[in-house]
Parts: structure tokens; C-alpha cells; sequence
């Protein structure tokens, strides 16, 4: 609204982005309840009998709760490494950002940021393969790589906010520099936690290219990677793929949709300088 006038410029353009969020969606839901046979219609028509038989199916072929499990255990894991041990880096890099050492691995890690997987990735799986990583602990360890450029970014960001002298404090009471970060700094990082947490998981669970180049076990396969049974050579099987996806979204829509507020305001607030 402009005074008392509405922008219709600013609701057309909102109003267009709905519907390239919403039709897509819109045609997955009905698409994965459809029949083969329903697909050589009308393509937007809603389907003439709410069948689950397609999610069964899929869930069949894509041996669905294995792979289930495997990206829970890999996105779980991942969370808990990388708040752990992100946390830590950012905090010595923002309390020493004053020495030349500490500065040049702070930019060196962001350097990272602009660094496009592609061109890493064939080194990356002999590198993986040499190690015996090519499995989910290995797949644990990288996402937890490939993550540190951002976490380290928005944790600096909001470490150099925490004032010095509640670590003084602590330190005055006879706290070691580990106690001072593990009984003061990490707790007052909770909302920056969160927000890493989400994003991470989010990154994690939803990562295609990674585990496709580094997982040599089918039974190690995760939900994204086990999408692959529906395309054929030369064709598609819409109907079960879809209903795949739905079923491999669920999890993540719903973590997103509760803990939204976190990922705004964790980072407006790893912004501040």
C-alpha cells in the first residue's frame, strides 16, 4: 500500500510468484495420486479417484524407509558435527580477526563460498575413494565441509556482537578459554544454532549431486538418489516419481514451515557487522 492506494504493480508481481510456486506444487500432488491412464488428459484436472496405490508402489520399488534411514542418519549426524565444530572455528576466527593469520583463514574459508562443486568434484571422488570414504560417515564429513564457508560466515557475524567482557568475566572467575566457550559463548549462540541446524539439515537432506558421486553401496543410497528407479532410458514413470517426492519432501516442508522465524532471524542477526 502507497498512502491509501494499493500498488498493483507490487500485487500482480506477488500474485505471479504464487502461482509459480503453487502450480508445480499443485500439479505434484495430483499427478502422484493419478493413474497412467488419467495422464493422457487434462493435465490440470484433479484425479478421478484418490488412489495411495502409486505411494505404495513407490515405496516398494524404491525400498523407501532404507533410504529413509539413511538420510535421517546423514542429515542427524551432519547437524550435530557441524554445530559443534563450526561453532568453535568461527568463535577463535572472531575473537583473533586482528591477527593476519586469523584474517586470512577467515576470507580463505568464505573464498569457498564462490567455488562451484563441479569443479571439485572429480577430484573429490578419487580423493574420497583413496580414503575409504565413499560411504555415509564419509558423506557426514563432507557435507560438513562443504557447509563450513556459510556457518563460518554468519557465526563470525554474530560472535563479533557478543561483548568481550562477559568472557573477561568468566575468565576472572577462573574459567579456562574451553570453559569460557562451552559455559558462556556456545549457549548465548542458540539462535544462531538454529538457524545453522535448519539450514544445514535442509542441505543436507535434499543434496543430489554429492552422495551420487560419492556412494558406491546401492543400500547407502538416500532419498534423493533412489528417485532414479521411476526414469528409464526412454521414458518416465510420472505417477510413482511423484509420488516418491512427496513422500521424500514431507519431512523437510514440514521442519521448514515450523522453524521459518529462525532462518530470517538467524541471518539478519549473522549479518550484523
Amino acid at each position: 500500500m502507497i498512502g491509501n492506494r494499493a500498488n498493483w504493480k507490487v500485487t500482480i508481481l506477488l500474485i505471479l510468484g504464487a502461482l509459480f510456486i503453487l502450480l508445480p506444487l499443485y500439479l505434484t500432488i495430483t499427478i502422484a495420486f493419478k493413474t497412467p491412464r488419467e495422464m493422457t488428459g487434462n493435465l490440470l484436472a484433479l484425479p478421478q479417484s484418490w488412489s495411495i496405490q502409486n505411494f505404495l508402489d513407490a515405496i516398494e520399488m524404491t525400498n523407501f524407509f532404507q533410504a529413509l534411514g539413511n538420510s535421517a542418519f546423514v542429515t542427524i549426524l551432519t547437524v550435530a558435527v557441524v554445530i559443534l565444530t563450526h561453532s568453535l572455528v568461527a568463535y577463535a576466527i572472531a575473537r583473533n580477526l586482528h591477527k593476519k593469520f586469523y584474517k586470512f583463514l577467515y576470507f580463505y574459508f568464505i573464498s569457498a563460498m564462490f567455488i562451484p562443486f563441479p569443479i571439485i568434484m572429480l577430484p573429490l571422488v578419487k580423493q574420497t575413494a583413496m580414503w575409504g570414504m565413499d560411504n555415509l560417515i564419509g558423506l557426514v564429513i563432507l557435507n560438513g565441509v562443504m557447509q563450513l564457508a556459510f556457518n563460518v560466515f554468519i557465526y563470525v557475524g554474530f560472535v563479533k556482537t557478543v561483548p568481550k567482557e562477559l568472557e573477561e568475566a568468566a575468565i576472572i572467575d577462573g574459567a579456562s578459554t574451553w570453559q569460557v566457550f562451552w559455559k558462556v559463548i556456545f549457549p548465548l549462540m542458540k539462535p544462531m544454532h538454529a538457524t545453522v541446524a535448519i539450514l544445514t539439515a535442509l542441505a543436507a537432506w535434499n543434496d543430489f549431486m554429492l552422495p551420487l558421486v560419492i556412494l558406491s553401496d546401492s543400500n547407502q543410497y538416500t532419498l534423493p538418489l533412489v528417485q532414479y528407479a521411476f526414469q528409464g532410458q526412454f521414458s518416465t514413470d510420472y505417477n510413482l516419481a511423484f509420488a516418491s517426492y512427496l513422500m521424500a519432501m514431507l519431512p523437510m516442508i514440514i521442519v521448514y514451515i515450523f522453524a521459518q522465524k529462525w532462518i530470517i532471524g538467524g541471518v539478519m542477526r549473522g549479518s550484523i557487522k
